[in-house]
């Protein structure tokens, strides 16, 4: 994966990400559209803390001596295996507390901003040695990026499908 193609696909599913929780008001964000669900505002918190990624981006870093993007193909076939129900991180889990609109888009456009700072101004072959990720180890710049992607994408499905059902809620109160 280029670097140009890595800018056009973090470009494509960020602006998906803030027009799906644009979208719904403030009420439809913190609805939980079924048992055990997270709300579509806490999709985006935990997207938000995921994309601290960008401190690891920034850390110590060495040479590569492996294709730099060679780790990103298992990452998504996983990822895009919406048969697969994964748990999230501890450190990334998103608040239980009502989440502010305004507060949570403002937060994602500083976090994807960052990462997409990162992008183009830094050596995105660089193995960023300040976490490692369980059984994956080391990621270089250019596969962090990749996962937030890939990420991000998963969840995009995710949320149309919170989106859809909290939507079809709204629809019902107001007949």
């Amino acid at each position: 994966m280029t670097k140009m193609e890595l800018l056009k696909e973090f470009d494509e599913v960020a602006d998906q990400l803030l027009q799906q929780l644009s979208s719904l008001d403030q009420e439809q964000l913190n609805q939980v559209p079924f048992p055990a669900s997270w709300t579509a505002g806490q999709v985006g918190d935990h997207l938000y803390r995921s994309y601290a990624v960008v401190q690891i981006l920034h850390g110590q870093v060495e040479e590569c001596n492996r294709p730099p993007d060679q780790k990103l193909a298992p990452i998504k076939e996983a990822f895009e295996d919406f048969s697969i129900k994964m748990k999230s991180p501890e450190q990334i889990l998103p608040t239980t507390q009502p989440i502010t609109k305004a507060d949570l888009i403002g937060a994602l456009q500083e976090r994807l901003n960052q990462q997409r700072e990162a992008l183009i101004t830094t050596d995105l072959t660089k193995v960023c040695l300040d976490y490692a990720i369980p059984e994956n180890g080391y990621f270089t710049r250019l596969e962090w990026l990749g996962f937030s992607v890939i990420h991000t994408r998963r969840h995009l499905h995710q949320l149309g499908e919170i989106i859809a059902i909290v939507n079809d809620n709204h629809a019902i109160k107001l007949n």
